[in-house]
């Protein structure tokens, strides 16, 4: 007898336990660790995951497993430990650890097909099996269930005659290409020509072109290669002399786009020597975590393409992770020149069906490197050879709903298994990175030098108090201004960046001082000028612009803050003659219009790039000389202690978008605190100096690397329920840790109401608390009932990043 163990998908701590199952004898062979099953839980039918097999269970009796869901294995060995791993760093269910491994189309309803890989196959099919193609390429998976062929099918799949497909139902469509095959055998044919009466031409060219080629052709080039008309194909197979058939073709996001292939380029001295150690430790099988810290523009991505070439001689695999915002085309170009058709692309601006189709390239071995953004980092590889996180110090590498993983964590986790490097590359490296390899923990490895030895861009730092009080009352800083019109005339490319985070346009009246607030958040309605509405971003609601103040009636209501839009229109009144491309969320909504926008810039058809964060990295074109930020400041003033960090690492990368060829840059950064250390040192592009004055503040207020942090936050309907629970979890979690540890709260969280839920949290700052996670795990257990009923929601995050 075998037992499965079976995580099953019900996400409570009740289930959060493997079940076990009897596998039935005739699906010994295809139920192995990995692949999801069906099966009878409670009155209904469920699915799950089979984590393990055993000759014996202390059940006494057992239910059967109802059906596999896949014939081949959709967690490793491997990835099958991560999920172990992952429940307890984020303190999440193991099913939600499997399921983020997995892209989405695996978990939406679908349809199973079995299909023929090649129909001149057919007859190497064992004798039970062949019935099912004989009149088609493909047949429903319930039929092979239904007549006990399954441990057959899997034989015929590991010897790639035939392949499971899942038809996603409501999410994705396998993409699928019509083709003809003729339905007779030629001897029928010949016989359907003598028929044919004299003025079916095109039927008649049809049926020889088949007895000369008796197989299987897509449709569109069946038509331009006989020169007939659809209609004599759609009569043919009317009569059934001829056959339609659609057949799956993987969708490829980037098929407009020809790839040339490009050879390595010759390093500078300072990358040789940046490089050796990690070479060497790919050599050696060892693991080690490098932090690679170069100015921009100094050629760390060729770093990282020679070192994954060094992977693949060895016939391992790579990961690379890319900022979602800077997974631009340029940097997935530059992968698919080196490495062809050997690269899968994972980011969202892939449908669900594009995504799968990547990841079954993986699976099926198909592709040895992986760019992607931060779940990428599961990607099912069985060899890796080295992980790569571009900009680690990003904050979108962590995910913010469960499992709460930070995805540098998980790329050091499994490097560890595979005895393989990890190299993290910045400009402008996370604190807590760069002190662990000031520790040692991680190893340092510089770029000081742009690579063809330009010098960084000069950076002129304009105090917009001084131009309010000198009388100018635009948006633009007259050294600014200047500087356009010089590069209007000199036929040079600027680029214009606006930092919106945690700064937008809000409606307010300038008489009694009120400002448009969400009835539902205790947060500001942000002004959308694109379609004169005030929306809420935490919640979606939204409605139109008062005309008149709702609590005084008076008409001076107006919009502040600038937006793009704001931005876009007065740059027209003062420089008409310029053409400017405008990124943000309303102009690039649509998919691929990032990539267009980007294209245009680059073949020169505008002279300004007028955009906010997402143009921020990755950028390279050899026009651009001149750098304006509009507002550097509006981050500094989040309640978040990594606000400053933030805001340095966003002006240094800005900056580093001009002269980064031939044209020295110039960057021109405007602000209303000139004098605080963030600004004045990207300004000087000097991280040293930063990292050092930053970290005597966290040193003194407790914050990280000095200290850990987790956050409980606590939302409910109810403001004195939130308060009591926040106060009893606050009061725990006091007595069961040392005197070290810094307990802050409760208080309300900064956002202090969303979806009219009220929030409350409660700050853990520590250095060494052994108890932590098991009281924390035993509050989520203890609430367990009331979460399950939605009403109280308690989440945990035991490394964050926003404390929002």
């Amino acid at each position: 007898m075998k037992v499965a163990r079976v995580i099953v998908d019900v996400p409570a701590k009740q289930t959060d336990k493997p079940f076990d199952y009897l596998i039935p004898e005739q699906l010994e062979k295809v139920i192995v660790p990995g692949v999801r099953v069906n099966v009878p839980f409670g009155p209904r039918n469920i699915s799950g995951f089979v984590t393990e097999i055993n000759s014996s269970s202390n059940v006494k009796k057992l239910k059967e497993i109802a059906e596999p869901l896949d014939l081949t294995p959709v967690l490793n060995q491997e990835l099958l430990a991560l999920g172990d791993w992952l429940t307890e760093t984020t303190l999440c269910f193991k099913l939600s650890a499997y399921q983020v491994m997995l892209p989405a189309a695996l978990k939406a309803k679908y349809e199973k097909k079995v299909v023929l890989t090649n129909r001149d196959d057919i007859n190497e099919l064992q004798e039970e099996i062949r019935p099912l193609f004989q009149a088609r390429n493909e047949a429903k998976w319930q039929e092979v269930v239904d007549k006990n062929l399954i441990q057959l099918l899997k034989k015929e799949m590991d010897r790639g005659l035939v392949d499971v497909i899942y038809e996603v139902k409501d999410r994705v469509r396998k993409k699928k290409v019509k083709h003809i095959i003729p339905a007779l055998n030629q001897t029928l044919l010949m016989e359907e020509i003598l028929r044919l009466p004299v003025q079916a031409k095109g039927q008649k060219v049809l049926l020889e072109y088949f007895i000369q080629n008796p197989r299987s052709v897509e449709l569109k080039s069946l038509l331009s290669e006989v020169g007939v008309s659809q209609g004599s194909v759609k009569t043919l197979v009317k009569k059934g002399v001829l056959n339609e058939q659609l057949i799956e073709v993987y969708r490829d996001p980037y098929e407009f786009s020809q790839f040339k292939h490009q050879e390595p380029l010759p390093l500078t001295d300072h990358q040789k020597k940046a490089i050796a150690p990690v070479l060497s430790s790919i050599e050696e099988n060892r693991h080690e975590v490098f932090l690679l810290y170069g100015v921009t523009g100094s050629g760390k991505t060729e770093i990282y393409l020679q070192s994954i070439q060094k992977v693949l001689d060895k016939g391992q695999e790579a990961i690379v992770l890319v900022p979602e915002i800077s997974l631009t085309p340029q940097m997935v170009k530059r992968f698919k020149q080196r490495f062809g058709n050997l690269v899968a692309v994972m980011h969202s601006g892939l449908s669900a069906g594009e995504k799968y189709d990547e990841w079954r390239k993986i699976q099926r071995k198909e592709v040895k490197v992986v760019v992607g953004a931060r779940s990428a980092i599961f990607a099912p590889f069985e060899n890796l050879g080295i992980v790569i996180i571009d900009e680690e110090h990003e904050t979108s590498y962590k995910q913010e709903e469960n499992p709460r993983y930070h995805a540098r964590d998980v790329a050091i986790h499994r490097a560890e298994t595979y005895h393989c490097p990890v190299v993290l590359g910045s400009a402008t490296p996370s604190l807590e990175s760069f002190a662990r390899a000031q520790k040692g923990v991680y190893t340092l490895l510089s770029l000081p030098q742009r690579m063809n030895e330009q010098p960084l861009p000069t950076v002129e730092i304009v105090d917009m108090r001084e131009e309010l009080r000198s009388g100018n009352r635009s948006m633009f800083s007259r050294a600014l201004f200047e500087k356009l019109e010089d590069r209007l005339q000199k036929k040079e490319q600027t680029v214009l960046f606006l930092n919106k985070r945690g700064h937008s346009s809000f409606v307010m009246c300038r008489d009694c001082g009120y400002v448009a607030n969400c009835p539902y958040c205790e947060i500001t309605l942000t002004y959308h000028r694109f379609q004169e509405r005030m929306k809420c971003h935490y919640c979606g609601h939204e409605e139109s612009v008062p005309t008149t103040c709702p609590e005084c009636l008076s008409e001076h209501i107006r919009y502040f803050g600038t937006g793009t839009q704001k931005v876009e229109e007065e740059l027209t009144k003062l420089l008409p003659e310029a053409r400017v491309i405008r990124m943000d969320v309303d102009t690039t909504g649509r998919k691929g219009a990032h990539e267009k926008l980007l294209n245009a810039f680059e073949e020169g058809e505008a002279d300004i790039l007028l955009g906010t964060q997402m143009i921020a990295k990755g950028l390279d074109f050899p026009n651009i000389t001149l750098v304006g930020v509009l507002s550097a400041d509006t981050m500094l003033h989040l309640p978040d202690f990594r606000s400053s960090e933030k805001t340095f690492q966003l002006l240094t990368q800005v900056s580093g978008r001009a002269g980064r060829h031939e044209l020295p840059g110039e960057v021109v950064i405007q602000t209303y605190t000139p004098e605080h250390y963030s600004v004045e040192l990207a300004g000087r592009q000097d991280y040293d100096h930063f990292y050092q004055q930053e970290m005597m503040a966290r040193k003194i207020h407790k914050y990280p690397p000095f200290y850990y942090l987790s956050l409980v936050t606590v939302s409910h309907e109810d403001l004195m329920k939130v308060v009591s629970v926040t106060e009893k979890i606050t009061r725990l979690i006091a007595s069961r840790l040392s005197k070290e540890a810094a307990i802050l709260g409760p208080v309300a969280s900064p956002i202090p109401r969303i979806k009219n839920r009220y929030r409350y949290q409660c700050l853990i700052k520590y250095k060494k608390e052994p108890e932590l996670k098991r009281t924390l795990k035993s509050i989520l257990d203890h609430y367990q009932r009331e979460t399950a009923s939605g009403n109280l929601q308690i989440s945990i995050d035991l490394n964050p990043y926003i404390l929002m």
